[in-house]
């Protein structure tokens, strides 16, 4: 490829764009905010991490004409049968913020005792080449741990004070930004996607 071809990112997430941008940049492709095509959101009628995702991707390539990645991802707690699952943005409700939808977590698990707390990150990113791909890749990952009875951390966004990672013995807010990206379920969702991506390039 001579030239960079341009994608367009499903999110108005500026954490997302980056990470793509820095991972993508090798394989000479330019991601691009849906911000920049007056993209709206699109109702996320899904009842999968899939489903969403492909609905993002596809409104994102039919309005701009490019190919789109778009990521849907959320918290799994066993518990709770799945919940939040692929409401975890809005657990609380329609504009809850990250607080809200933490205070409601610590009260739904107020009674589960610690070894009965397991929970799990997701993370699936679609990559569509047109609205109309009948192949567009497809990468889930995934990120074990448990949820703790209170916040614990400054850093990270969402779940990550609640978050308990294992194998770092400590929450997912109290790792530095590069610890995470190494090892979260978006880390390993997107490393999946750059294989991909470079196998469809050459």
């Amino acid at each position: 490829m001579s030239e960079q071809q341009k994608v367009v990112l499903a999110s108005g997430n500026k954490g997302k764009l980056n990470e793509l941008q820095q991972m993508l940049g090798g394989l000479n492709f330019e991601v691009l905010p849906q911000s920049d095509f007056n993209v709206s959101s699109v109702a996320e009628t899904g009842l999968t991490f899939v489903e969403n995702s492909l609905i993002k991707a596809r409104h994102a390539a039919k309005i701009s004409g490019l190919p789109a990645i778009a990521d849907d991802s959320g918290l799994e707690v066993d518990a709770l049968n799945g919940q939040p699952g692929i409401y975890s943005a809005r657990y609380a409700g329609e504009g809850s913020i990250d607080s809200d939808n933490n205070a409601k977590l610590l009260k739904a698990l107020k009674d589960v005792p610690k070894e009965e707390r397991t929970a799990r990150f997701h993370s699936v990113l679609v990559y569509m080449r047109h609205e109309n791909d009948p192949t567009p890749l497809i990468c889930h990952g995934s990120w074990e741990g448990s949820i703790l009875t209170e916040a614990a951390g400054e850093g990270g966004f969402g779940y990550d004070p609640l978050f308990w990672v294992p194998e770092k013995g400590c929450a997912s807010a109290e790792l530095t930004k590069e610890q995470k990206n190494a090892v979260s379920h978006r880390a390993k969702a997107m490393a999946q996607l750059l294989k991909q991506m470079k196998s469809r390039v050459v």
